[in-house]
């Protein structure tokens, strides 16, 4: 039995102490339909190490802890003092009293919450709990679409780079060519320049891929709570086989949107608000106070701890202010225009959310279609392709010219490459946006 208690004990002592969001309210599991397992693995390393994130989750013990102090209020406090007496009394006939005592008092204290006015601020401070655990949800939601759209982009980088690549090697190939062309006289000046140039053009460009990868491989290694020094370290998938392996709605029900963390948070800081004015209203009627005394010492003759020896008191009364200069007709209308305002921004708050929902589905929509004319082109130019190599075969283009062909084929892939990871990020703003309801 004893061994039972002290389990107990401590599974209440660890439910204390354990604050951390639950998994379940992100729905991670969003993120692993991609077909990626590293994306998966990210996301999962940014819950458990993300830095800024847990500053949030640390800021929701804090109100939780500050509901607790507060509701302590409502409880009576108990003290004692021990103290010495130096003292000189007079000799009162038979009736001695002692110059050096020893006293040890106990006192209690109690305010009466008869109005219920403590019950109203340990709820205002709870409601101001409830919004920072909707707070702390939506610092989680935007991190994990950060990742998700960092990673997506290195894996677009990994395959601009790729053609990036390509596009050095068609231009240097070509300006081999031209150099051969002008030592024999039969291009000119300018056509060279232009050939070195366009070469110039594609280091810079493959340039460009590389440092913007780099910069974001070093986010994506601080997102996940690792050094940027690790970068070279962190694995990927393939751009290729990333892939929502599910379907994206085509609308979103209200109740998913107006249950959005910030909407909530909005709603219980407006409750909180409308508690404030109550406990503004209740400023102006009386308090009642309860105060105990009981003072054990060695003046009086008498064994310490004797009913003789000892002192007790209890006073009960209420108190009422005559003249605050004004301060409590001020403090109420403050709280009433903090409310009007708080009920402005709720109300802006639904308009927002509706908006950022909307616009990603609408988004989804077009860069969806967008996407797939954009691998239709991709078609029309590789058949493009494939006759300029069988005009390369026969003799009838030069070389130059089919490598031209090449280039604007690469260009094309690299613009689906480019609307495919659009239309990806797209997924994860959408996610954001209703609170991960996906």
């Amino acid at each position: 039995m004893f061994k039972r208690i002290v389990l107990i004990f401590l599974l209440m002592l660890i439910s204390q102490s354990a604050f951390a969001i639950e998994r379940s309210e992100l729905n991670p599991e969003f993120f692993a339909k991609f077909n990626d397992e590293c994306l998966y693995y990210y996301i999962n390393e940014a819950i458990d190490n993300n830095h800024s994130a847990r500053q949030a989750t640390y800021r929701v013990e804090q109100y939780r802890q500050q509901v607790k102090y507060s509701f302590s209020k409502e409880l009576p406090s108990f003290n004692v003092a021990a103290n010495y007496l130096g003292v000189h009394v007079p000799q009162l006939d038979n009736f001695e009293l002692q110059n050096n005592a020893f006293i040890l008092p106990f006192m209690a204290n109690y305010e009466a919450d008869l109005l219920l006015k403590n019950r109203d601020k340990t709820k205002g401070t709870k409601k101001v709990y409830e919004a920072s655990k909707f707070e702390e949800k939506a610092v989680y939601l935007s991190l994990l679409a950060d990742v998700a759209t960092v990673y997506t982009n290195i894996l677009e980088y990994d395959k601009l780079i790729i053609l990036a690549q390509e596009k050095v090697g068609i231009y240097t190939e070509i300006l081999r060519r031209d150099t051969k062309k002008f030592e024999h006289g039969t291009i000119s000046t300018s056509q060279l320049n232009t050939s070195a140039k366009n070469l110039e053009t594609a280091k810079n460009e493959l340039e460009k891929f590389q440092k913007e990868q780099e910069i974001l491989l070093m986010q994506l290694a601080v997102l996940t709570g690792k050094s940027a020094d690790c970068i070279s370290d962190l694995n990927r998938g393939k751009f290729e086989t990333l892939e929502y392996q599910n379907s994206i709605p085509d609308e979103i029900q209200s109740d998913v949107i107006f249950s959005r963390p910030d909407v909530m948070q909005a709603e219980k800081m407006l409750e909180k608000a409308k508690i404030d004015i109550r406990v503004a209203r209740k400023e102006f009627l009386p308090r009642f106070n309860i105060t105990g005394l009981w003072i054990f010492n060695t003046i009086a003759p008498g064994t310490f701890f004797s009913w003789e020896s000892s002192l007790a008191a209890i006073l009960a009364g209420a108190s009422q202010d005559i003249f605050t200069g004004g301060r409590k007709i001020a403090n109420l209308k403050i709280q009433k225009a903090k409310y009007e305002e708080l009920f402005e921004k709720y109300r802006q708050t639904d308009l927002e959310a509706v908006k950022e929902v909307n616009t990603a589905l609408c988004l989804i929509k077009h860069n969806t279609t967008v996407d797939k004319n954009t691998l239709a082109k991709v078609q029309y130019e590789y058949k493009n392709l494939e006759n300029s190599r069988k005009k390369y075969a026969r003799g009838t283009i030069s070389a130059p010219e089919y490598l031209n062909d090449l280039s604007k084929f690469i260009d094309v892939q690299k613009e689906a490459i480019q609307t495919k990871n659009q239309r990806l990020v797209n997924y994860f703003t959408l996610y954001k946006a209703v609170g991960g309801k996906l």
